[in-house]
């Protein structure tokens, strides 16, 4: 069962949904007035019911996509040497967690999970096995926005020793998995779950993806 904020978070998130699909392929002109309200209460909705939303905030957040409303993807790489966890510490916060980021158009899930190792950790990586699709929603993870978001973890490994902190890092280590779950960790990126399973599935010989 989810919380009530998380049931309200997925209710307003579907109203912006309806509302800006709609917008899109309206061809009625007083269909796409009600599309228009509805948005408009939605936003309402979201500025009393989330705590710090500017109006500015949730214009971004309204407007920034077009077209059918579908997740965001958010991709994290698991890379192991010697049986443990490459991990980064974020600037913004100080908080450790598995590199990766949102998948950017032009580039595949596997590419992201190259790509946001190399900025983050500085060392290239080869993705061997997609340990997990995970619904954010339905796994509880803390929510910084109201994006609905997919999160795929895919096990990686490293073809070169070179670790170093990138432009959004400031440290960078391999890590057992007690010493993981010890440190300060960015929960909206991974949870204590997500290193246990990216453990049993570097591990395993047969790994079977996870998916909600």
């Amino acid at each position: 069962m989810v919380s009530n904020m998380e049931d309200t978070e997925l209710l307003l998130e579907q109203l912006q949904a309806i509302s800006q699909t709609g917008k899109h392929y309206s061809k009625d002109v007083f269909d796409r007035e009600r599309y228009d309200q509805l948005e408009s209460v939605a936003k309402k909705l979201t500025s009393q019911l989330v705590q710090n939303s500017s109006k500015k905030q949730l214009n971004i957040y309204f407007d920034s996509d077009t077209g059918y409303v579908t997740p965001k993807v958010d991709v994290r790489a698991a890379t192991f040497k010697n049986d443990k966890i490459l991990l980064v510490r974020e600037k913004s916060s100080g908080q450790w967690s598995i590199p990766g980021g949102w998948a950017d158009i032009g580039y595949s899930a596997g590419e992201i999970a190259e790509k946001e190792t190399f900025e983050e950790a500085g060392i290239k990586v080869i993705p061997k096995k997609l340990i997990a699709v995970k619904d954010m929603q339905k796994n509880h993870y803390p929510k910084k926005n109201l994006n609905y978001i997919y999160k795929m973890f895919f096990e990686c490994q490293p073809t070169e020793d070179d670790i170093h902190s990138g432009v959004e890092t400031s440290d960078v280590k391999y890590f057992s998995l007690e010493e993981a779950l010890d440190l300060n960790l960015s929960l909206a990126r991974n949870l204590p779950a997500d290193f246990k399973m990216a453990f049993d599935c570097h591990l395993s010989d047969d790994w079977q993806t996870y998916f909600d």
